[in-house]
């Protein structure tokens, strides 16, 4: 039995079809572009040389294949596909742009060209057309170098198939960034190429509206995930230059989006230059955030408040980010986490206290649970997450946050010596009757952080839930587990007999964690999971545990630097081998 969602998605891959073999019966038109694209897009040189060496490494997966395209390949699965035939792996050879790495991409991509340029195959989806134009163009002359005519009029007629076919189908693009990429194709796609610029016209007005509905007062996205904010960012400026380059003018609510986006992203930035992660995003590719706000022009300051849900403290060298909001919901909650109140810290250019991450490219049980609470820096309670993940659906196997908090009353003050922020979440409130508050004080200097958490029963209904809860388990009290997950380059030992733990980071400074005394305090084994990797890794966890007997449960406990931990740190060696295991 087949629910609304799986006969629109079954649909619209129908229809999909259809429209990629009807643009691909087309004569051809175009014989150049109007100017000669330049480009904008980062690529990896580590994964380019990687590339040529035959590792193909995408959606976490890894295939060793010397001498193979990347046609000859079987993908494991739907992510590692759409990755090939995005074509993003193209900008990391141009970095390389060499001889071989050049003839690695033309060989790639004309291959493309034969096996599925007639409408054929996986990667005729908006999205994935609109990602493939942008770097088809963009590296357009590294191509094309040393190509006979008879390959450029290849190239050409398939760019002006795939603007055709976006033309007709980028509305059933996903809203979010799957839409943006559709549209900023088709824009790059309508300026660049002869004869195509009234293609571009509906596209330039219709991703003016999406950045009016998708991106919200905040400078937010409805899935909260700090980096496909940027993704959707980095797209937006590339449009705008675009059409700057194109002596166009760009529509307000495109600019204003941008102008909202910046600031928000500025207070998503560790102090390393990387982006939190939460809700299912990463850190982001080194430099990209950066190259990002300084090629938007945007110069605002951090907004006062919260950013896109965020809460960003900071003094000396330490940026400190909390998830200050409730979770997303509906479809935007597809790649969300159970992880109100759950905090990051950095020190300088080294993360010390980290969530776990996505698992998404590790397998559906990874996937799982990196979306759990105790996957993340902040409280849980009975085993239980903050939030709940809903049955699959049947046609995408993606599973919705349902049941999070709803209610997360959050206040940011001033200190004599530092800055306070307090905040609280009803997501154990339907279970277990009790509020989750957190407050973290943070010193000027940023060598040391208060924390104290808080369960509280609140009102006399909360007490009733309590006290049944209590009774469940025959009143031996609610476990709590409050969790800081520690990056993996950080070393950690048990100090002062089990009272508290010490931190060195590879930059030299020593963090020290300690608590009230009252609760049991462990270092266990934990995870780090990021999608350049080939496996979860290995890193350790600190678990601050007790049991809740009564209405108001205190727990406090302190973060700070060693006092020999000199103010600044030289410290400027972050590079790490692109395919290391461990």
């Amino acid at each position: 039995m087949f629910n609304l969602t799986t006969l629109r998605a079954r649909q619209a891959r129908l229809l999909n079809a259809v429209h990629a073999r009807l643009a691909t019966r087309m004569r051809p038109s175009v014989k150049g572009f109007v100017s000669s694209p330049e480009p904008r897009t980062i690529g990896s040189f580590a994964r380019g040389r990687q590339l040529i060496a035959g590792n193909y490494l995408f959606a976490g997966t890894l295939i060793n294949a010397p001498n193979h395209t990347l046609w000859e390949l079987t993908p494991p699965d739907a992510a590692y596909a759409a990755e090939l035939h995005g074509f993003a792996w193209l900008d990391d050879l141009a970095a390389v742009g060499d001889a071989p790495a050049r003839a690695g991409a033309q060989d790639w991509l004309w291959g493309w060209i034969d096996l599925y340029g007639k409408g054929r195959g996986p990667g005729w989806s908006p999205s994935l057309t609109g990602r493939r134009l942008i770097r088809w163009i963009n590296h357009a002359l590294f191509v094309l170098r040393g190509q006979e005519s008879e390959q450029s009029r290849a190239f050409y007629l398939s760019l002006e198939q795939q603007t055709q076919f976006l033309s007709r189908r980028w509305r059933a693009a996903a809203p979010g960034l799957p839409r943006f990429e559709a549209l900023t194709g088709l824009i790059y796609a309508g300026l660049a190429l002869e004869g195509k610029e009234a293609l571009a016209d509906p596209a330039i007005r219709a991703l003016a509206r999406e950045c009016a509905r998708q991106i919200d007062d905040q400078g937010g996205l409805p899935t909260r995930n700090p980096e496909e904010l940027l993704a959707v960012f980095t797209l937006l400026t590339w449009a705008a230059a675009a059409l700057s380059d194109a002596g166009r003018g760009t529509p307000r609510d495109h600019l204003a989006a941008i102008e909202r986006i910046a600031p928000t992203l500025r207070s998503l930035r560790h102090s390393d230059g990387a982006l939190a992660r939460f809700h299912g995003g990463g850190r982001g590719i080194e430099g990209w955030l950066d190259h990002a706000l300084a090629a938007s022009g945007v110069k605002g300051t951090q907004p006062s408040g919260l950013a896109m849900g965020y809460a960003r403290i900071s003094g000396g060298r330490t940026s400190i980010v909390i998830d200050a909001a409730p979770p997303p919901t509906g479809a935007a909650s597809a790649n969300a986490h159970a992880s109100t109140l759950a905090f990051e810290l950095t020190s300088g250019r080294r993360p010390l206290i980290v969530n776990c991450g996505s698992g998404a490219s590790f397998g559906a049980d990874w996937r799982r649970a990196g979306r759990a609470t105790p996957s993340h820096s902040t409280l849980s309670l009975g085993g239980y997450s903050s939030a709940r993940l809903a049955d699959p659906d049947p046609e995408t196997g993606r599973e919705a946050l349902i049941g999070g908090a709803r209610n997360v009353p959050v206040e940011i003050s001033p200190m004599v010596d530092g800055v306070r922020f307090q905040g609280g979440h009803d997501g154990y409130v339907a279970s277990h009757g009790l509020t989750h508050a957190r407050t973290l004080e943070l010193t000027l200097d940023g060598r040391g952080l208060a924390g104290e958490d808080m369960l509280l029963a609140l009102e006399d209904a909360d007490k009733r839930r309590f006290d049944a809860a209590l009774d469940a388990v025959k009143l031996k009290g609610i476990r709590f587990d409050i969790r800081f997950h520690l990056h993996p380059d950080v070393d950690a030992t048990v100090d002062l007999g089990g009272a508290a733990i010490s931190m060195a980071l590879k930059s030299g400074e020593v963090w020290v964690f300690r608590h009230d005394g009252a609760h049991n305090l462990t270092l266990e084994p934990g995870a780090y999971l990021e999608t350049t990797r080939l496996k979860p890794r290995a890193a350790q966890q600190i678990v601050l545990s007790g049991m809740a007997y009564t209405y108001a449960t205190r727990v406090r406990w302190s973060l700070s630097k060693a006092q020999e931990t000199a103010i600044g740190v030289r410290d400027l060696s972050m590079d790490e081998p692109y395919l290391e295991e461990t």
